[in-house]
Order: structure tokens, then C-alpha cells, then sequence
């Protein structure tokens, strides 16, 4: 029981197959199924409902994570609970109350980040140093806040059935008659039943029972150390609203660890991260009794001595730094902690699963509709594992910089911190914990490259910049354009469909042609006039022409000076994975491999 929190408990329903026949021929056939109902798994089953693929999610459990667990979400992770929370209202606006305005308003949002070495203040950094942003640098929400968001969502949205307290034993891949499919055993309170899925998404976590069940490898180094999380409420605030920020100390003095980590959540409660080292007792450090004597020190350390404070969770962890080889497995495909697991330092964990999906489902909806070859689903195990990899790396730098283990990397580590405040290229060089950005997929296939020169940084594989929406002076939607107008943001206007930008007040005789044409294609493009002054234009660096196809992950699929209807069409077909050669999919494989608990 938390002081802040009371734990929703979800009803079990009988499910419909138990006692059905045994047959396998009469065994009930799904499109979809999502295993694990935490933040990436509820994601990926509102993602897909939207997109019109019935779904089925299956949780052993009946209510939200245990203790605040995650905590920070970044920037592209709430624009992308923006967009499901709005479904296909292509231009809805923040004053609807959706799902990421909800997460902003509960949670804490922030966007400076402060590091010392002991008192001494060594660096500070800002994660949004420009305005007109509809979203902050990062939102802080406790998990089990952000978990009830989305289940509440997803009980409103037509095409998620949520099973809670059905434990999925056993996945067997199947194929039959020339199609194929997963066979998932399931328990419940009431018997054992069988279905079978198109498609399975399994995001049941770092211990993923289903990835052990096909003995599916997952590589990587899990680091020395460990990491006590202690969770307070407070009496009172610390700081006033407007100067909410992350605080990071190496060496601090109010402690004898190697570092410390002070961020505010909702409802006044503040996560303080100590580290431990290896040689520790887990269970003994979470104790009260040693929890709170280190918690009193770090605020008496701050000048906080007055603050009174009650312990409201605790836990220890170990860093790891781990990944699948292959995240796609013939019709299963793995997201979020079940497919790679990197430090919290970073915010990498949660976010990074969000985008799995954000990448994963619009391809799975097209090749379920058969608007798309298989093939495509391949590009998401090319591009999450090329994220997951990103991700590891400035994880792996920030481990070994906060916790060196060798004489060598210890003398680089005060070296740096000496510099810190002295010179720009000090501060370069430390590492607190690199915050998650999404990641520009410059090499997908799914790409056409430039053919005439841009600026900035908006290239094909990059996601898209937000901006406030100046509609043009003919409006936004070709044919519907008085639809668009007073609308506040241009990520809203997106929405997630393939779209194709056009930065013109009112298209050309020339450029009306070329837009009936695209909408005459099998996967639809819907166009957007954007004015071609203002922000927008100046982040993608456009002018009155400039026209960009963006995927439905809000990804740059491609770029030109000026719309011509026939390479849109071919930079569209190579984006939904037509002309993808055999040779570029990676083979399924349910091998056994070396696996670490």
C-alpha cells in the first residue's frame, strides 16, 4: 500500500473459449495477441485497434506495476501517447484532455538537468532550449499512474479486449495447410484454454517467459554494481514549480557512493538513487532502517533539514546492458524489456519500448490488410535493433563512467570532472546518464535518399519535429482544408497514415493533379498544406514547394524540392517495403541460446 497510490484491481471474466472442444480445428483464430499488459504491450494493442486489427491482451496479473518503477518519459514518447490517445481524429487539439495531455498533467515535466561533483556544480544542460514545443524535454510519472492511464484508454477503445489473470504457459509457432500462426496455451482461475493468432506482440518483460519458452537468445553484460531507488513523500515542496529539475551528484558529500541521483515525481513524491556498489545484500539495503538514514542525509546535505519525509517504496537493481540478435520470429515479434534492456540512467527503457511499437504496428497493420509484403516487418527488426544497439552503446559510456572499475578509468573519471567547469570540452566528456532521443534511422531501406540539397537535421529516417501549426491561408487538408484550421499543432495534423506535407497557402494547378493522383493509390496519402513561412518551414527547412512523404510513425520517408506525383509514388512503394530483396530479411530462427537469468 503506497500513501500516494491505491491500486486498481481489474475484473477476471471467464473467458469465452473455456470448455470449448479440443479440436485444433475449432480452436478460436485471432488477428492479433499482446502478451503482458504494462506500458509497451498496452501501446502496441491501442496502436493496433486504431488501426483496425482487433486485438486480444493477456496479463497474468489484475492491476499496475508495483512501485513507481519507470519514471521518466521523453518528449517523442508523449507525442506519440498524443496520438493514441486521439485515434484517427486527425487534428484534435491539446484541450481534449487525451492521453498525453493527461500524462503531462498528472506528472512533473522538466527540462533542466543539473550535475555536481560533491557541492561543486560541474555542468547543467537543457533538453528543449528552444519555445514553440508543444511537449517538454521530459515528463516525470511514476509507472503505475501511466499504466492506469492506458488501461483506461484502452477499455474505451473499440477492438482491445483486455483478459486479466490469463497466464500464457506455452507458444508453439505454427503452420497449417499452407498459413501460419501461433498456438498460445492459456491458464486461468477457471481451466486451460487454447487460441491461435495471426500475430503475436510479446512484450511481457526483461524475464519474458515466452522468449525462454522458444529459447530465444538475449546477449549482453550485466554490470557490478547495484543501485538502491528509494521513493519519499515529502511534507512540503522543495523547489517552486518553475524550477523543477534533475539533480546528479559524483562523490556526493551527503554520501560515501560513487553517485546520487534527486528527481521529483507526482504527487510530491521524490525518487533518490544511491549506488551501492556489488558487494551489498539487496534485501538488507531496502530495509527502512537503512534506507531512511540515507535519504535524511541527502536532503540535510541540500540544506533541507526542516523537511520532514515518509518512505513511500524501495528497491535495488543491477544495470544491464542486453539485447535479442533478432526481435522478429517468424510471426512472433518482441518488444520493449522482453526484447532489450539497458541502466534506467537515461530514461532508455520505457521510451525506447514505446517507439518499438510506434515502429512496429502501422507495418503490421499493412502487411496484415495485404497492402504490404511480409518483408516490411523485417525493417522493424532492422531499425528497433539499430535503436536498441544506440541505446546500449550510451548506456554501456554512462555505466562505465559512473561506476569505473579499473585504476585507469577511475583517473580519466576525476580528471574529467577537474575539467568540468573549467573548459567546454570538460563538460563534453561527462556522463550522467545521456537523456533518450529518438533515433534517425539514416540507412533504412525504407528511405529514398536525397536527390537535391536541404539544411538541418529533418533528413528521410528521422522523426518528425513538432511545431505550432500557423495553418496556410488555403488551410490544411487537400479537399477538406476548412477542417485543419485553428488547429494548434503540427504533430496533430500528422496523425498516422502516410502523409504527404506540401508547403504551399494554395497548391498549384499542377500540384492539384499530382495529389488526385496519390489519392487514387492502395495505400492511401492523405495531403497537408503547410504554410511555408513560420517554424514549421524554417525546422524543415522548406519553401513554397518543398513537399515531404512522412510514414505513419511520423518518420521522413522522403523529401523534394518541388511534388512530382511519380516519385512519391516510388518513394511510397519503397516505403511500405515493395522491391525489399529476399536476401535483406534475417532469418527465424527458435534455436536455443545462451540466455542470463
Amino acid at each position: 500500500m503506497l500513501k500516494t497510490y491505491t491500486y486498481p484491481r481489474y475484473e477476471y471474466r471467464k473467458p469465452p473459449e473455456i470448455g470449448q472442444a479440443a479440436d485444433p480445428g475449432k480452436t478460436r483464430r485471432v488477428p492479433l495477441v499482446v502478451v503482458g499488459a504494462g506500458p509497451v504491450g498496452l501501446a502496441a494493442a491501442l496502436d493496433g485497434a486504431q488501426r483496425g486489427l482487433p486485438v486480444i491482451v493477456l496479463d497474468e496479473d489484475n492491476t499496475v506495476s508495483i512501485g513507481s518503477r519507470g519514471v521518466c518519459y521523453a518528449k517523442r514518447a508523449i507525442e506519440i501517447f498524443d496520438r493514441l490517445g486521439r485515434g484517427h481524429d486527425h487534428g484534435a487539439s491539446a484541450a481534449d484532455g487525451g492521453l498525453g495531455q493527461r500524462i503531462v498533467d498528472k506528472g512533473v515535466t522538466w527540462n533542466v538537468g543539473r550535475t555536481f561533483h560533491g557541492e561543486r556544480e560541474v555542468f547543467s544542460f537543457n533538453l528543449l532550449p528552444e519555445s514553440g514545443h508543444r511537449r517538454p524535454g521530459m515528463v516525470n510519472l511514476q509507472q503505475y499512474w501511466l499504466e492506469q492511464y492506458l488501461v483506461e484508454r484502452a477499455e474505451q477503445q473499440p477492438g482491445v479486449e483486455l483478459r486479466w489473470l490469463n497466464k500464457v504457459v506455452q507458444v508453439t509457432p505454427e503452420e497449417r495447410a499452407g498459413e501460419r500462426f501461433v498456438t498460445l496455451q492459456v491458464e486461468t482461475a477457471d481451466g486451460t484454454y487454447k487460441l491461435q493468432a495471426d500475430w503475436l506482440v510479446v512484450a511481457d518483460g526483461a524475464r519474458s517467459g515466452i522468449r525462454r519458452q522458444l529459447g530465444l537468445d538475449i546477449e549482453g553484460k550485466v554490470f557490478q554494481d547495484r543501485f538502491l531507488i528509494a521513493d519519499i513523500v515529502l511534507e512540503r515542496e522543495l523547489f517552486p514549480a518553475d524550477r523543477t529539475e534533475r539533480r546528479f551528484w559524483f562523490e556526493p558529500t551527503f554520501f560515501g557512493g560513487q553517485s546520487a541521483l534527486m528527481h521529483r515525481e507526482a504527487d510530491n513524491v521524490w525518487r533518490i538513487d544511491f549506488q551501492l556498489g556489488w558487494d551489498v545484500d539487496p534485501e538488507e539495503e531496502k530495509k527502512p532502517e537503512k534506507v531512511i538514514p540515507r535519504v535524511r542525509a541527502a536532503l540535510d546535505g541540500q540544506g533541507f533539514k526542516d523537511v520532514a519525509f515518509e518512505l513511500e517504496w524501495a528497491s535495488v537493481y543491477a544495470f544491464q546492458c542486453r539485447r535479442m540478435k533478432n526481435f522478429r520470429h517468424g510471426r512472433v515479434l518482441f518488444v520493449g524489456d522482453a526484447a532489450h534492456q539497458v541502466s534506467p540512467f537515461g530514461a532508455r527503457g520505457a521510451n525506447s519500448g514505446v517507439q518499438d511499437t510506434d515502429n512496429l504496428m502501422w507495418k503490421l497493420a499493412l502487411v496484415s490488410k495485404g497492402l504490404a509484403p511480409e518483408a516490411l516487418l523485417d525493417t522493424y527488426d532492422s531499425e528497433r535493433t539499430e535503436a536498441a544497439d544506440e541505446n546500449i552503446l550510451n548506456s554501456t559510456r554512462a555505466t562505465d563512467f559512473m561506476t569505473p572499475k579499473t585504476k585507469v578509468s577511475k583517473l580519466f573519471r576525476q580528471a574529467v570532472l577537474s575539467l568540468a567547469d573549467e573548459t567546454p570540452c570538460g563538460r563534453a566528456l561527462v556522463n550522467s546518464g545521456r537523456l533518450s532521443v529518438p533515433t534517425l534511422h539514416r540507412d533504412s531501406p525504407l528511405s529514398t535518399p536525397d536527390s537535391e540539397p536541404f539544411g538541418g537535421w529533418m533528413a528521410p529516417g528521422a522523426p518528425a519535429d513538432d511545431a505550432p501549426w500557423p495553418p496556410s491561408q488555403g488551410g490544411g487538408r487537400s479537399g477538406d482544408r476548412s477542417d485543419e484550421r485553428g488547429r494548434a499543432w503540427l504533430l496533430d495534423h500528422l496523425g498516422d497514415g502516410f502523409v504527404l506535407m506540401l508547403f504551399r497557402d494554395e497548391p498549384t494547378a499542377g500540384e492539384r493533379a499530382a495529389v488526385g493522383q496519390l489519392a487514387a493509390l492502395p495505400v492511401p496519402v492523405r495531403t497537408l498544406l503547410v504554410s511555408p513561412t513560420g517554424a514549421a518551414a524554417e525546422r524543415y527547412d522548406a519553401r513554397a514547394g518543398t513537399c515531404y512523404l512522412m510514414r505513419p510513425d511520423q518518420i521522413v520517408a522522403a523529401r523534394w524540392r518541388s511534388l512530382d506525383a511519380a516519385a512519391v509514388q516510388l518513394a511510397l512503394e519503397r516505403a511500405v517495403g515493395h522491391g525489399l530483396v529476399q536476401a535483406f530479411r534475417r532469418p527465424a530462427t527458435t534455436q536455443r541460446g545462451t540466455e542470463a537469468a
